[in-house]
């Protein structure tokens, strides 16, 4: 119990995840929590902006250069959301009725739902900086079977939106010893102006429930 407690402690760490798996790991997680259900705990945000600060001051963890990160970041997260929209056309209108368990909750489902019924398609690309409805954004368009050519205009832009902006900024900032220094507060600050949008989709949605 505890070794299984001790990798999901380094699952869920973005130093770890680099650093035991490289780019090959860093591309399997980002794919995970784009398109599975079991994803919405993973690390994304920080991973991508601690992978460019990596790829800028310590290469050889990841030796590949910028260009290469972002593309190849890009493509697992449009592939994730692909698999994530397939997923929701086969389960279907069912899936909000499907019980809760440890790894899927139906009020985040329902979360997703609500941001995507006040952006529309546009929840498939703001939803990418933030944590659950990235997640199931993708389901929930499988779901309502949106048009595929659209969902991929919005899945490809908002791919690219996310993994450059966060990966760029973590190349050209990790350059800085201040931010070196403080990556564990950087990863906090960007996990909570992230989470805060997701809070209060939730608690509009309770209130519209009630």
């Amino acid at each position: 119990m505890h070794e299984t407690w001790e990798f999901l402690k380094e699952l869920t760490d973005p130093n770890s995840i680099i650093e035991y798996g490289g780019l090959a790991l860093l591309l399997v997680v980002v794919f995970a929590e784009t398109g599975l259900l079991i994803g919405f705990f993973l690390p994304g945000d920080s991973l991508i902006f601690i992978s460019g600060i990596i790829c800028s001051t310590k290469p050889e963890l990841l030796n590949v250069n910028l260009f290469l990160l972002i593309t190849s970041l890009t493509a697992a997260a449009v592939l994730g959301n692909v698999a994530g929209y397939w997923f929701g056309r086969k389960a279907g209108p069912p899936l909000f009725k499907r019980d809760d368990s440890i790894l899927f909750k139906k009020r985040y489902l329902e979360t997703t739902h609500d941001f995507y019924a006040r952006h529309g398609g546009k929840a498939l690309v703001l939803g990418r900086f933030l944590p659950i409805i990235r997640t199931f954004a993708p389901i929930l368009a499988g779901v309502i079977k949106i048009d595929f050519k659209l969902f991929m205009l919005y899945n490809i832009t908002g791919a690219i939106g996310w993994i450059a902006s966060l990966s760029v900024c973590g190349y050209y900032l990790g350059r800085f010893e201040w931010v070196r220094n403080n990556i564990a507060y950087i990863v906090i600050f960007l996990i909570v102006i992230t989470i805060i949008p997701v809070i209060n989709t939730y608690r509009n949605e309770r209130k519209r429930g009630e």
